[in-house]
């Protein structure tokens, strides 16, 4: 019989520099299945300044990526306990944030990134908010089939949407992007497309032009 047990649970995530009195944007960027956050924080070193803070939490479960030594990785969810995952790592990022909020000033601009399988956690985490953020990016990614379409396309019609994909993108083909076209059309969005010349990792060239406009 199955049967679940609620306890406390700590987790770890990394930070670019300190949140100051300086501090105009907070980032926060979720990584890809197989990452790491104190690796994956560094692909935007580019971008981090005082006034710009990266902030990236870990996925919850971890793993050794070859046999059973090695180089970890971790993952959001798999199939396995999908729901409870996803329960699970809303209920972390939501405190993440309230710890991270409660420092700075209503005027702070805030946006989140999700890569690869972290663009449907980011857009499951949106959905949940209680918080306001300005940018929401979706690289090399997607929208996940199973959020409140009338719900989340609420919460993003004010916001600036981005999707960013490689040419060379081993993982997005023309069946995924008529998926998604239909679920845009769902959510009733208008969203900013940006194709870059490259493969399936972050793109900072693309991030710099999305920070100019």
């Amino acid at each position: 019989m199955r049967q679940t047990v609620s306890f406390q649970h700590k987790a770890v995530y990394y930070q670019t520099g300190e949140i100051t009195d300086h501090t105009k944007e907070l980032w926060f960027v979720l990584h890809g299945y197989g990452q790491l956050p104190q690796y994956f924080i560094r692909k935007f070193k580019d971008i981090e300044t005082e006034k710009r803070v990266i902030i990236a939490p870990g996925g919850l479960s971890k793993f050794y990526l070859e046999g059973f030594y090695g180089r970890v990785g971790s993952s959001w969810m798999t199939k396995e306990e999908r729901l409870l995952d996803i329960e699970n790592y809303i209920v972390y990022l939501n405190a993440l944030a309230d710890q991270l909020l409660e420092k700075v000033n209503s005027n702070m601009k805030i946006t989140l990134l999700g890569f690869s399988q972290g663009t449907a956690t980011v857009c499951r985490w949106a959905e949940k908010l209680d918080f306001q953020f300005e940018k929401l990016i979706l690289h090399s990614g997607a929208f996940p089939p199973d959020v409140s379409f009338k719900h989340l396309g609420d919460i993003l019609k004010d916001k600036q949407v981005y999707m960013l994909r490689g040419d060379q993108d081993e993982f997005i083909n023309e069946e995924r992007e008529r998926e998604q076209e239909d679920l845009i059309n769902k959510l009733n969005l208008k969203v900013n497309h940006i194709e870059f010349k490259g493969k399936h990792d972050i793109h900072i060239d693309s991030l710099k032009d999305i920070i100019k406009q």
